[in-house]
């Protein structure tokens, strides 16, 4: 029995080079990662570009559109959209990433935990998970965010507290459906304890779907993001935000539409490359598929 559990734990592992294949013939998902690239490479790459300063003001280039001098144009106090998109990356991306990974730290643990010993523990996780759930997702955010007060740290808590209960019901669920499994069996007749079953056995063989969820609520939480600093409640002031640049482009958008165009197309781009990525990573992780 003990030679049996080693050999059927690790699935997701066996699968890697067959799903990155599958991974590779997917056109779209790699559109999507290489959207998704170029916008990390340019926002990481913003320190040493040799763009205009985002911060630098002009009071004789006020609202100019593209040109030479400024590849995008200016907004309303004179600054390079160039450059302030190029930074404004920085925020959205960060802002993303940051709060899927809160969430995922905060809602897998509860979910494996909840799904694994069931019980009145299990029906204390669901209830409270539920009742999160019954609340918009854009609405929770915006709650949360305004009782911590408007900044792009407290913005990527709540919008990560926000998403916890996503991968909470998710990874419940997965661990029901593995944890019936005969290698799980055999790892309790061995005398393995909860706690290496658990992060041996079933978390490695319910990730591939945490994954996909992640990819695709990274999606999500830009837009949430540009929505709390549209609202005054993310990034602020001076510094670059996709969202925060649209709240001022509103005001201007039949003088200089250019100031909304741009940010607008760039969240526009990056939340398409995240969806098709998810999407590819959802086929190429299917083990019905290989």
């Amino acid at each position: 029995m003990s030679a049996t559990v080693p050999i059927a734990a690790p699935v997701a592992k066996r699968s890697q080079n067959r799903a990155w294949k599958k991974m590779k013939r997917n056109k779209s998902a790699i559109a999507g990662l290489i959207i998704i690239v170029f916008f990390a490479v340019v926002a990481l790459l913003a320190p040493v570009l040799p763009i205009a300063d985002p911060y630098a003001t002009s009071w004789s280039a006020i609202r100019k559109a593209p040109s030479a001098a400024h590849w995008l144009g200016t907004d309303d106090i004179g600054r390079d959209i160039l450059s302030r998109m190029i930074w404004g990356a920085q925020a959205s991306l960060m802002a993303g990433v940051v709060s899927v990974f809160i969430a995922v730290i905060t809602g897998v643990p509860l979910g494996l935990i909840s799904g694994y010993f069931g019980g009145w523990l299990d029906q204390v996780i669901s209830r409270i998970t539920e009742a999160f759930l019954a609340m918009p997702f854009l609405i929770m955010a915006i709650a949360l965010a305004a009782f911590l007060g408007p900044s792009l740290t407290n913005a990527m808590i709540a919008i990560g507290l926000s998403a916890m209960p996503i991968f909470i019901r998710l990874t419940r669920a997965q661990v029901l459906a593995v944890k019936t499994e005969d290698y799980i069996e055999g790892a309790r007749s061995i005398g393995l304890g909860h706690h290496d079953i658990m992060l041996r056995y079933i978390l490695p063989n319910i990730v591939p779907p945490i994954i996909v969820q992640a990819t695709l609520t990274v999606a999500t939480a830009i837009i949430a993001e540009a929505s709390l600093s549209f609202l005054g409640l993310g990034q602020q002031a001076p510094a670059a935000s996709w969202g925060s640049m649209l709240n001022v482009a509103k005001n201007y958008l039949s003088q200089a539409p250019w100031m909304a165009i741009w940010p607008g197309a760039a969240i526009f781009l990056v939340v398409i490359g995240f969806n098709l990525l998810g999407d590819g990573l959802r086929d190429a992780l299917d083990p019905r598929e290989h």
